[in-house]
């Protein structure tokens, strides 16, 4: 096999200090960061990870007067929930948030969070959020029912923002490293026979025109695999149908205690596999690392977590080589961008996981257009087409190669009908 085309290479590490600098990322390849021999001491590496958390992220400066918020409202119409900033000033956003999980949270939007961002200054978007998370309490809610909400009103703010700037979201919270990405074809079927998995990823591949694909392993979250065995035939299966050329990666979604991951990653990497994702249960850190030490193939992970805390571990003690937290569940593209700088200064790449409803995949793109250790590919999923929206800067499909255009226009960069915006009734407190 052509190991040069798998693309397992050594990241180079930035010296201590100089915490605002993030190594170079090669464009177009996994990086294999190294997880044995860490720079410098382990206080030294938290000391390091905790000087880049203390950066902003927004750029406030390119705001010079005060954008006090005037309302934050949550729209719903059918399954669709939309949320509405306004500010003082006549300025407006809009976010589309994840239907799947803000119709069970929708109280804690409407009443905990809405009513806080109120009066507040937009340009304080960060301090805001993180008050936010202590006000009456909230963290005691940790996970999805703070960080859904909370994402939903920052995407809102941040489109707003790209409106009053004309600037796309990327270009508020980074530098544009990236104009377009590279989609990897997912499926995320169990409990179904591995012929079957290769029959339904060679249609979507052939839809796509993906250069990458990823498939499930074992039984998700230690639940025993059906039909048995599956996993050990699909791996060889799946290289043997696609060929040589075709980079692949799986997730096991923590299916796995830490003797049954590391048999199944040795699999992986005879097989040249780029990465294996959530070998054992996503809050095993200690178990995560274990695995990680005894591979070479990089693991991923990272798309249930909720805490930057953890993440900061994970990272300075080699725990994961890539970082996935997901721009919903994980409270939106500042927490996120904290996460992806921490990494880069460790040599890591950042693919993030997206929620599947809702604009999930736009704001996944314009978060990947502001960071330079973005991974080479991305998951592809597409709207829900019940959404009436226009885009005149991408068609957000995949193109002949595999490649989607990131939007460029101000704020996220769509338009959503306003007809379809006035269905939508305020939900109250």
């Amino acid at each position: 096999m052509h190991t040069n085309r798998r693309s397992l290479l050594k990241g180079a590490l930035v010296t201590a200090g100089a915490a605002a600098v993030m190594p170079g990322f090669a464009a177009g390849q996994f990086l294999n960061a190294p997880r044995h021999g860490l720079p410098g001491t382990l206080h030294e590496r938290y000391a390091k990870l905790d000087a880049i958390l203390k950066q902003p992220v927004l750029k406030r400066e390119q705001f010079k007067d005060p954008v006090i918020i005037e309302s934050v409202e949550l729209l719903h119409h059918q399954k669709s929930w939309l949320c509405r900033v306004r500010s003082k000033d006549g300025h407006e956003g809009i976010s589309v948030s994840n239907a799947q999980q803000m119709m069970t949270f929708y109280p804690v939007f409407t009443q905990r969070f809405a009513p806080f961002f109120v009066g507040k200054d937009a340009r304080d978007l960060e301090a805001v959020m993180l008050e936010a998370t202590v006000h009456e309490s909230n963290y005691k809610a940790q996970s999805l029912a703070i960080w859904v909400p909370l994402a939903t009103i920052e995407f809102a703010i941040l489109d707003m923002f790209g409106k009053m700037s004309g600037k796309p979201i990327g270009e508020l919270i980074g530098d544009i490293h990236n104009k377009s990405i590279k989609v990897y074809q997912a499926n995320g079927e169990r409990d179904n026979s591995a012929d079957d998995v290769i029959e339904h990823l060679k249609r979507d591949v052939a839809i796509s025109k993906a250069k990458a694909i990823k498939f499930k392993l074992g039984g998700r979250m230690t639940h025993t695999e059906y039909p048995v065995g599956r996993s050990e035939k699909l791996i060889p299966l799946v290289r043997k149908t696609f060929g040589d050329d075709m980079i692949i990666s799986a997730d096991a979604n923590g299916s796995y205690a830490v003797k049954e991951a590391i048999a199944i990653g040795k699999l992986m990497q005879e097989q040249k596999y780029v990465f294996f994702e959530e070998p054992v249960p996503f809050d095993w850190y200690e178990e995560t690392k274990q695995v990680a030490d005894a591979l070479e193939i990089p693991i991923a992970g990272g798309e249930q977590e909720p805490s930057t805390h953890n993440f900061r571990w994970l990272i300075a003690n080699g725990g994961l080589s890539i970082v996935q937290q997901d721009m919903f569940y994980f409270g939106g593209m500042v927490r996120c961008m904290q996460v992806a700088r921490m990494a880069a200064a460790f040599g890591k790449q950042c693919i993030p996981h997206i929620s599947s409803t809702g604009l999930g995949y736009v704001y996944m793109m314009h978060f990947i257009s502001a960071i330079p250790n973005a991974g080479p590919f991305h998951e592809f999923k597409e709207f829900n087409n019940t959404l009436p929206y226009k885009c005149e800067t991408s068609t957000l499909r995949s193109d002949e190669n595999g490649s989607v255009k990131i939007p460029t226009g101000p704020g996220m960069g769509i338009e959503i009908d306003p007809a379809y915006i006035a269905k939508h009734q305020v939900v109250k407190a």
